[in-house]
C-alpha cells in the first residue's frame, strides 16, 4: 500500500474530530427531547413569541393613544360621553318614556276639565281662601 500524503491524514483527523462533536450534540439533543417533547417545545416557543409580540404591540398602541389624547382632549371627552350614553341607554329611555306619559296624562286632564270649573273643582291645586273669594 502506498503512503498517504500528510494533508490527507490531517483532513481525516479533522473529520473524525468533527464527527465526534456531532455525535455528542446528537446525544445531548436526544436526552433533551426525552425530558421535553418536540410539541411542548414548539408550543412554549410559539406562545412566548406571541406573548412578547402582543406586549410590544400593546405598548405601542398605548403610547399612540396617550399622544392622541394629549393632542385631542375634546375627542376623548366625546367618546367617553358616547360610551356612557350607550351604557345608560335603557335608563334614559325609561326616563323619557315616563316624562312623555306624564305630559300625555297632563294634557288629557286639561282637556277633560270644563272651561268654567275652578281649579279646586277640577282636581287641581286649591287656591288659598282669600284668592278663591276674589275669583268668585
Amino acid at each position: 500500500m502506498s503512503a498517504l500524503p500528510p494533508a490527507f491524514i490531517e483532513d481525516r483527523a479533522l473529520r473524525n474530530a468533527a464527527r465526534a462533536v456531532l455525535e455528542q450534540d446528537i446525544a445531548r439533543l436526544r436526552a433533551s427531547l426525552d425530558q421535553q417533547g418536540v410539541a411542548s417545545r414548539v408550543s412554549s416557543s410559539v406562545s412566548s413569541t406571541v406573548t412578547t409580540r402582543i406586549k410590544a404591540g400593546a405598548a405601542d398602541v398605548l403610547a399612540q393613544a396617550r399622544a392622541s389624547a394629549a393632542e385631542h382632549p375634546g375627542i376623548i371627552a366625546l367618546v367617553i360621553g358616547a360610551i356612557l350614553l350607550w351604557l345608560m341607554r335603557g335608563t334614559l329611555l325609561d326616563l323619557i318614556e315616563t316624562a312623555l306619559e306624564g305630559e300625555e296624562q297632563a294634557e288629557a286632564d286639561i282637556q277633560s276639565t270644563p272651561a268654567n270649573a275652578s281649579p279646586s273643582e277640577a282636581g287641581g291645586a286649591s287656591l288659598p281662601p282669600a284668592i278663591e273669594e276674589q275669583a268668585a
